[in-house]
C-alpha cells in the first residue's frame, strides 16, 4: 500500500537522521576498517576485540542453538561483522524523545478544567471544547480515549465544515483507506460518518447515532427531472412578457418571476433603468449561454434544477453570483455538492466552488480530499491548496479554514513524514489559524518538535518558546535541547533545573535535566525518573547501555526487561536484541527483532544502517529451524506460558511462510491487543480483512475493527451477518463478546452463554477455545452457576489456556475454598512469563501481610496496575494514616491518571473534608468518564456542600 510504500521510502531516505525512537548513536569505536563506506560495512579491530572481551567476561546465558544452526564457521564469523554494522551503542550519545502532544504539570487539574468547560458552554460551543479535550487526550496511552472525545466533537458539531473535518478523522483512525474493495465515501450506515449527512448543516446530536439516508430506499424523483430540451417546460409566448436575447436565441421569460430572483434583477426590469420599458434584453454580454439562460427561466418558476447538465448548473453559479441571486445559488451549490463522489471530480469542481465561494461545493470536495487522506497527500495539486498561504487564503474567503481542518491534516503530515516541508506548512497554517491558548501551545510546540528533528535548533528554539509564552511548561524542556544542540550546554541544564525547583516534581523533569548532567547527579536524576514516572523508557535504556559499556550484558537485558514486562515499544526491543547479539544469544535477539517488525514492519535498526528484514535473514541460519508444525507447537506453548513477545515472534515466522494467512494476522491482533500495542493490533486486524478467503470471514474481522474502534452496534451487525451466511466459531465469539461488555441482566447472560456454547461447538484451535471456555466460565461466575464455571476452566486448563487459573481460582474462593484459590493463583505465577496480574490476584486470597508482599511485587512487575495503589492507599486509610494513603494514590496518578485512582482519591478527600480537592478529583474521573455512576454520586454530594458553604 502506499503508506507502507511511504514509510520504507522515508526510513531509507533518513537513513543517517538519528530518530528519536532509535536514539542509540554510532559507537565511534565501531567504524568500518579499511576506508569502507560511511561506518555501515563492517566493524573496527577495536570493536572486534571490544566484543571478545564481552564475550570471555559477561555471564551471558547459555545459547540453545543445536547441530541445525548453521555449521560453518565462516558463517558465524561473518554475521558477527553483519550482525553489528554500528558497534555497540553509546551511552553518551542517547536522548529522550520531545513528546510531540500536549504535557502538563497538574495533569489533574487541566482534566477538570475541561470537564468544567464542557458542562458550562453552550451547546453550540461544545464541539469546540471537546476538540480541546482530544488534544489533552492524545497524550495518553489510550487511543479509545481520543477516539470517544472525537466522536463526542463530531457529535456536538453545528457546522457542515466541522461536520467533515471529525467524520473523516474518525474515518481515518480506523484506516478505511487500507482496507481493500472499500471507498473513501463508502456510508457506514450512521448519521455520525456519513458523507451525506455531515453535507446538512445544524445542531442536532440525538441523531448522530441514528441510521442516516443512504441506507433507505432512494425516493423516484420524477418530477425534479425536469430537461430543458422539453418544450412543456418552457415559457410559452402567450405566456411570456419579455425576453432574453442571446445572440441569436431569444428566451421568452415572465418579468415577474426573473425579478423575483435577486434585487439586482428587479432593479433591471422594474427600476429607472432603460431595460425595464423594453419587452427584449440583450443578454449577450453577461456570460451565461442561451441554454443556461433557459434553464434560468425553468428555475425562476419552479424553484428546482432538475436534471441540468453540470455545464449547465456551473453556468447559473456563476451568474448567480454576478446578480445576487441567492435562492439560485444555494440551489447550485447544494446541487453540485451532491455530485462530488470521486477525486477527479473533486479536483475539478473545487476550483468553480472557490471562484464562486461556493461553500457546500467546496465542503464536498474538501470532504472527499479529507476521506482519501493519507493517498491525497501525495497529490501536488491538494497539498498546494493545504498549505500555501494563497491556498489558505482561498479556502477563507468560502469559510473553510480551522484550527480543526490544520489540525486534522498536520497530525497526518507528522505520523507520514515529520521532517517533511509539507509537515512543516501544515503546522504553520495550523499556528496561524490558533486563537486559543490551547491551540497555539500545541502549534507552537509541535513546529519545535519538527524543526528539532530537522536539525534546525535555533527554529526550534524559538518555536519552543513562543509556545512556553503561551504557557507550555512542558516545551521549555524543547528549549533547553535546542540550547544544548547549539552548545549551551550549561544554559540548558540552568533551565531544567529551574523547572524542578519551581514546579511540583515530575519524572520528565529529571529525564531532561540528566542529559545536562554527568557522573552521580546523572544517575540520581534518572533513578529519580524512574521513581516518579516508571513509563520513561530512556532512563532504562540508558542504564542498559552504561551496563553495556561496564562489560555487564547480563545486567542490561535485566534492565530492559523492567520496561519492556509492562511497556512495550520498538526501541527497548531493538536495544535488547542489539544486546543479544553481543552475547551471541541469536534465538533471543531473533525473538526481539520479530517482534519489533510486528510493531513497526519498516524499522530500521542500528541508527537507520539495517533493515530488521535483513536483520531478520542474518540472524535465521543461527537458530534452530522450525517447520510450520513445529511452529504451532510452540506457539501453543509460549500462549499456555503466557510469553506474549515470544507468541508475537512464533507468528511473524509463520506468515513469513503463509503472508496470507488471515488466521494468524488475527492471533497477531489478539497478542497486540494484550500487549496495548493497538496501533499495530488495528493493523493485524485490517491485514486479517484483507487477506480472508470467505465472506463470513471478512465480517467477523469487519465486526472486530469496528467493535476495537468504539462501534459495538455495527459489530453486532457484522457479527449476525457472518453467522447467516455461515456458523463460524469466530462470529459466535465476537457477538457474545460484543454483548457481554455491558450491565447483563439474567437473560442476557443466558443469551450469552448460549452463544458461547454455539461457538464452542464449531471447529477452531485450542487457542481460541481456551478462550471461549475462559469467557464462558466467567459468564457461569457471573450468573451464580459455580460448578459449571469450574468445569469450564478445568477443560480450559486441559488445553493449556493457563488464565484459567484465575477463573478457577475466584471459583474456589467463592465456595471459601481460600487455599484451594491461593494455590491456583500460584499455579499461575509459575506457569506465566508476565505475571503480575498473577501476583495481584493472589493478594486477595491471603492475608494482609502476604496481600502486601504479593501488591508489592505485582507494582514492582508492572507499575501500571491500579489496584495494588488502591489497595495500599485503602489499607493506610484505615489505619488513620490519611496523608500517606492520599500520597499512594497520588503517585501513580501522576503517570497514569486513572478514574478508580482518582475516584477513590475524590472520595478520601471527602472523608477528609477537603471539598476543593474532593471536587477537583471528581470532575478530572468525569471528564475521562462522564457517566461513572459512583462519581456522579459523590460530585452531586461535594457540589451541595459548597453550595451550603456559600
Amino acid at each position: 500500500m502506499q503508506h507502507n510504500i511511504f514509510t520504507s521510502m522515508r526510513s531509507l531516505k533518513f537513513i543517517e537522521g538519528c530518530k528519536a525512537t532509535q536514539v542509540y548513536a554510532l559507537n565511534p569505536n565501531g567504524t568500518a576498517a579499511g576506508g569502507g563506506g560511511a561506518g555501515c560495512g563492517g566493524v573496527g579491530e577495536k570493536f572486534l576485540q571490544h566484543l571478545q572481551d564481552l564475550r570471555v567476561n559477561s555471564a551471558r546465558p547459555k545459547s540453545n542453538r543445536t547441530s541445525q544452526t548453521s555449521p560453518n564457521n565462516i558463517t558465524n564469523n561473518i554475521s558477527v561483522e553483519n550482525l553489528l554494522p554500528s558497534g555497540l551503542p553509546d551511552s553518551d550519545l542517547l536522548e529522550p524523545q520531545i513528546e510531540p502532544c500536549l504535557r502538563y504539570v497538574d495533569f489533574v487539574q487541566t482534566l477538570a478544567d475541561v470537564y468544567r468547560k464542557i458542562e458550562k458552554c453552550p451547546q453550540f460551543e461544545k464541539s469546540e471544547v471537546y476538540i480541546e479535550q482530544c488534544a489533552i487526550f492524545r497524550g495518553l496511552s489510550d487511543p479509545k480515549m481520543f477516539r470517544r472525545s472525537l466522536r463526542s466533537a463530531r457529535q456536538h458539531a453545528v457546522d457542515v465544515h466541522s461536520k467533515i473535518v471529525l467524520a473523516s478523522w474518525l474515518r481515518f483512525e480506523r484506516r478505511e483507506d487500507e482496507l481493500v474493495g472499500t471507498s473513501a465515501m463508502d456510508c457506514c450506515g450512521r448519521n455520525l460518518e456519513c458523507p451525506n449527512a455531515c453535507l446538512v448543516s445544524g445542531y442536532d446530536p440525538e441523531s448522530v447515532n441514528d441510521p442516516c439516508m443512504c441506507s433507505r430506499s432512494p425516493r423516484e424523483e420524477c418530477d425534479d427531472d425536469i430537461s430543458i430540451g422539453d418544450n412543456e417546460c418552457s415559457t410559452s409566448d402567450e405566456d411570456g412578457d419579455m425576453s432574453f436575447c442571446i445572440g441569436d436565441d431569444e428566451i421568452r421569460c415572465v418579468r415577474y418571476n426573473i425579478a423575483s430572483l435577486s434585487r439586482p434583477f428587479k432593479a433591471l426590469l422594474y427600476g429607472g433603468f432603460s431595460e425595464s420599458r423594453r419587452e427584449k434584453i440583450n443578454f449577450s454580454k453577461n456570460g451565461i449561454s442561451a441554454k443556461g439562460m433557459r434553464a434560468v427561466e425553468i428555475f425562476s418558476r419552479t424553484k428546482r434544477l432538475g436534471s441540468f447538465e453540470l455545464p449547465i448548473v456551473l453556468e447559473l453559479l456563476s451568474l448567480a453570483n454576478r446578480f445576487c441571486c441567492e435562492e439560485l445559488k444555494s440551489a447550485c451549490d447544494a446541487h453540485l455538492a451532491s455530485l462530488v463522489s470521486e477525486m477527479e471530480e473533486a479536483m475539478v469542481l473545487i476550483e468553480f466552488g472557490l471562484e464562486e465561494t461556493a461553500y457546500l461545493l467546496v465542503a464536498a470536495c474538501l470532504q472527499v480530499f479529507l476521506r482519501e487522506l493519507p493517498n491525497s497527500m501525495y497529490n501536488s495539486d491538494v497539498m498546494r491548496l493545504f498549505c500555501s498561504s494563497e491556498g489558505t487564503e482561498r479556502l477563507a474567503l468560502v469559510g473553510h479554514t480551522s484550527f480543526l481542518l490544520y489540525y486534522f491534516l498536520s497530525q497526518i503530515a507528522f505520523e507520514e513524514d515529520m521532517k517533511s516541508n509539507a509537515t512543516v506548512m501544515l503546522l504553520e497554517r495550523l499556528g496561524e489559524c490558533a486563537k486559543e491558548g490551547w491551540q497555539k501551545q500545541l502549534a507552537y510546540h509541535q513546529l519545535g518538535v519538527v524543526m528539532l528533528e530537522r536539525k534546525e535548533y535555533k527554529d526550534a528554539q524559538n518555536w519552543f518558546e513562543a509556545a512556553a509564552e503561551a504557557g507550555h511548561v512542558y516545551s521549555l524542556v524543547g528549549v533547553a535541547r535546542a540550547r544544548y544542540k547549539r552548545g549551551h550546554k550549561y544554559s540548558a541544564y540552568k533551565m531544567t533545573n529551574s523547572l524542578v525547583s519551581d514546579y511540583k516534581p515530575i519524572g520528565w523533569m529529571y529525564q531532561e535535566r540528566s542529559l545536562y548532567c554527568v557522573g552521580k547527579e546523572k544517575m540520581m536524576d534518572l533513578n529519580t525518573a524512574t521513581e516518579l514516572d516508571p513509563t520513561l523508557s530512556f532512563p532504562y535504556k540508558y542504564r542498559a547501555v552504561l551496563l553495556v559499556q561496564e562489560n555487564r550484558l547480563g545486567a542490561a537485558i535485566s534492565e530492559l526487561n523492567k520496561i519492556i514486562g509492562f511497556k512495550v515499544s520498538s526501541d527497548c526491543l531493538e536495544l535488547r536484541a542489539w544486546i543479544s547479539i553481543a552475547l551471541e544469544d541469536y534465538e533471543s535477539a531473533l525473538r526481539d527483532v520479530r517482534a519489533l517488525l510486528t510493531l513497526e514492519p519498516n524499522y530500521m535498526m542500528f541508527n537507520g544502517k539495517m533493515h530488521g528484514d535483513r536483520l531478520v535473514e542474518l540472524l535465521h541460519p543461527l537458530v534452530q529451524q522450525w517447520s510450520q508444525a513445529d511452529c504451532w507447537m510452540q506457539l501453543y506453548d509460549r500462549w499456555s506460558s503466557v510469553d506474549d513477545i515470544g507468541s508475537l515472534a512464533v507468528v511473524h515466522h509463520m506468515l513469513a511462510n503463509d503472508p496470507g494467512k488471515s488466521l494468524l494476522r488475527f492471533r497477531q491482533s489478539l497478542l497486540l491487543l494484550r500487549l496495548n500495542c493497538q496501533k499495530a493490533a488495528m493493523r493485524s486486524l485490517r491485514l486479517a480483512r484483507n487477506f480472508s478467503a470467505s465472506e463470513h470471514e471478512r465480517l467477523v474481522y469487519e465486526g472486530w475493527i469496528l467493535y476495537d474502534t468504539g462501534h459495538r452496534e455495527e459489530a453486532l451487525a457484522k457479527a449476525e451477518e457472518s453467522i447467516s451466511i455461515q456458523r463460524s466459531f469466530e462470529a459466535f465469539f465476537l457477538k457474545a463478546y460484543a454483548l457481554a461488555d455491558s450491565s447483563l441482566d439474567s437473560e442476557s447472560s443466558m443469551y450469552v452463554i448460549e452463544l458461547l456454547e454455539e461457538a464452542l461447538r464449531c471447529p477452531s484451535d485450542g487457542l481460541r477455545k481456551g478462550q471461549a471456555l475462559n469467557n464462558l466460565g466467567s459468564v457461569y461466575v457471573d450468573c451464580d452457576k459455580l460448578d459449571l464455571a469450574a468445569d469450564c476452566y478445568m477443560n480450559a486448563l486441559n488445553i493449556k489456556h493457563t488464565r484459567a487459573h484465575q477463573g478457577l481460582a475466584r471459583v474456589y474462593h467463592l465456595k471459601n475454598q481460600r487455599k484451594a484459590a491461593y494455590d491456583e493463583m500460584t499455579k499461575l505465577i509459575e506457569k506465566a512469563r508476565n505475571n503480575a496480574s498473577a501476583y495481584e490476584k493472589r493478594s486477595e486470597y491471603c492475608d494482609r501481610d502476604m496481600a502486601k508482599s504479593d501488591l508489592s511485587m505485582a507494582t514492582l512487575l508492572d507499575p501500571l496496575r491500579t489496584y495494588p495503589y488502591r489497595y495500599r492507599a485503602a489499607v493506610l486509610m484505615d489505619d488513620h494514616k490519611e496523608a500517606e494513603a492520599i500520597a499512594e494514590l497520588s503517585k501513580a496518578i501522576v503517570f497514569k491518571p486513572d478514574l478508580q485512582l482518582l475516584h477513590l482519591r475524590a472520595a478520601f478527600y471527602d472523608s477528609m473534608g477537603d471539598n476543593i480537592s474532593t471536587l477537583r478529583d471528581c470532575e478530572a474521573a468525569l471528564c475521562l468518564d462522564s457517566g461513572h455512576i459512583d462519581t456522579i454520586e459523590l460530585y452531586d454530594k461535594a457540589l451541595k456542600r459548597a453550595d451550603e458553604q456559600k
